[in-house]
């Protein structure tokens, strides 16, 4: 067994591990009262700061010209097999597109639907010029479509002003431009009124 002296010494030295903060005088004056309570002193974690990641900016991909189509992709049958992936992505999102699919049902899902791929028509329009363009949309912009023709001509047409029909296994809908004139990503959240007052 140890001594006194002994037992004193350790005493001191385990407290003077355990509090590495308090003076000795501090110690001596806890060991007085015979009452320690131990201190856990843990070492300070430094967060590390995520960067964040920053995209391009609307000036840089203008001068990269991320978004342009080369003249020599501008062909329709490059296109074609993307029109029938949008085909079956409709079929998909409307549950087959049966002949007994109530037609509100189809259109407000389309009203929502991602149309890239879509073979859309110029119906309508304030402009004569733009009446008949048929193609595949290759881009969605909030005012504007860029749609490939058969002829391979890459045409911007606005929607403003204009009414564009689409097919899909006998089923005709109308979208009215000047009501759809919304990103292609907002679309998804936005309500639609069934309702209302349609026109150019």
């Amino acid at each position: 067994p140890q001594g006194s002296e002994e037992a004193k010494a350790f005493v001191n030295a385990f407290l003077k591990r355990s509090m590495p903060k308090k003076k000795d005088e501090a110690i001596q004056d806890i060991l007085t009262r015979k009452a320690v309570v131990l201190e856990h002193y843990s070492k300070k974690k430094t967060k590390q700061k995520r960067k964040k990641t920053k995209g391009f900016t609307a000036k840089q991909r203008r001068e990269l010209r991320l978004f342009e189509i080369e003249p020599e992709q501008q062909r329709y049958a490059i296109f074609l097999p993307l029109h029938e992936l949008w085909k079956q992505y409709i079929r998909d999102l409307c549950h087959g597109l049966k002949p007994d699919a109530q037609p509100h049902m189809v259109q407000s899902k389309l009203l929502k639907a991602d149309l890239h791929g879509a073979i859309v028509t110029v119906t309508k329009s304030k402009c004569p010029s733009y009446v008949g363009i048929t193609g595949i949309i290759l881009q969605e912009f909030k005012h504007v479509f860029k749609i490939i023709t058969k002829e391979d001509k890459l045409k911007v047409v606005p929607k403003l002003n204009n009414v564009f029909s689409l097919e899909i296994d006998g089923f005709i809908s109308y979208i009215y431009g000047s009501k759809f004139q919304l990103r292609a990503s907002e679309r998804s959240a936005k309500k639609f009124k069934l309702k209302g007052t349609i026109d150019l």
